[in-house]
């Protein structure tokens, strides 16, 4: 777990094993519980013989604790702490990798996703791959669910109606979308834009964790319900998610309703607010 993480190692790398993926877990858990230090317990010595008979005063009732133990986490705060993957959990800051190489792994990463065809059923109908959008080193990753039949269509995120709507939520946050960086769970159109099945977000995943690793965000917006489970490993619905702060590696992770969603329900778009302030302030932008 104290390995060093060698970030200039190509992208096709696997996928961390399960162990390590369950350390990062148990870490990111920590973490979000405000640890900051934990303390390796001494190893045990065994004492000297000693010619001394052995005491017969009983034991204490309550004996003194012991100093050198680190308190376990509840599993509920695992749970909260989603499963992450992110290397950048073991650096505290952002990593330095200049723009030109986050840009040149992208386009290798976006190159092997337009080749990939682990998800039969969608690389037969899909127009095309929809990757991903932005700046490489954007503060703030949206992911989305998965492409549409316009995204489909013109091989980029959020670009119809419920992208031109992030836009303009976007714009009243002082940002522009060259800012941020844009992508999904799936990076192929299911038909008839149904739900990503389990196997699908599975197979995708490991080009999700390259974007994130590379641009490596201070912040993640999911925008939906479908977005936070895939991410953070978690079966709360969205409404119990939004309004605080989770984490994922070293980023902060804000959930909140995807744009389609507040096409079917105006209603919501005042949550939605809510949560984008929350976002801006905690940037130190007020709105």
């Amino acid at each position: 777990m104290t390995e060093p993480i060698d970030r200039t190692s190509p992208l096709s790398a696997t996928p961390p094993s399960p162990p390590r993926r369950a350390a990062i877990q148990q870490l990111s858990a920590l973490r979000a519980a405000g640890v900051k230090e934990i303390v390796p317990r001494s190893p045990r010595v065994s004492p000297a013989p000693s010619s001394k008979p052995p005491s017969s005063k009983p034991p204490s009732p309550n004996p003194p604790d012991d100093k050198s133990a680190t308190a376990q986490p509840a599993s509920s705060a695992v749970e909260a702490a989603g499963c992450p993957r992110s290397a950048s959990l073991f650096e505290p800051e952002r990593s330095r990798l200049p723009r030109a190489e986050r840009e040149a792994k992208l386009r290798a990463l976006a190159e092997r996703v337009a080749q990939c065809t682990r998800c039969t059923e969608l690389a037969e109908t899909r127009t095309q791959t929809v990757f991903g959008v932005g700046n490489p080193e954007a503060r703030i990753l949206f992911i989305g669910e998965a492409p549409g039949a316009e995204e489909d269509r013109q091989g980029e995120p959020f670009v119809g109606a419920a992208g031109q709507l992030l836009n303009r939520i976007l714009e009243a946050s002082k940002l522009a979308r060259a800012d941020v960086y844009i992508c999904n769970i799936l990076r192929c159109r299911p038909p008839n834009n149904r739900a990503p099945q389990p196997d699908e977000a599975a197979n995708c995943r490991e080009y999700l964790d390259g974007q994130i690793e590379i641009v490596d965000p201070d912040y993640i917006v999911c925008l939906g319900s479908i977005a936070a489970k895939n991410l953070l490993g978690t079966m709360e619905p969205i409404g119990k998610l939004r309004g605080r702060f989770l984490q994922y590696g070293r980023a902060r992770v804000l959930c909140t309703y995807h744009p389609a969603y507040l096409l079917r329900n105006p209603a919501a778009k005042k949550d939605v607010w809510e949560d984008v302030k929350l976002l801006m302030r905690d940037m130190g932008v007020t709105l």
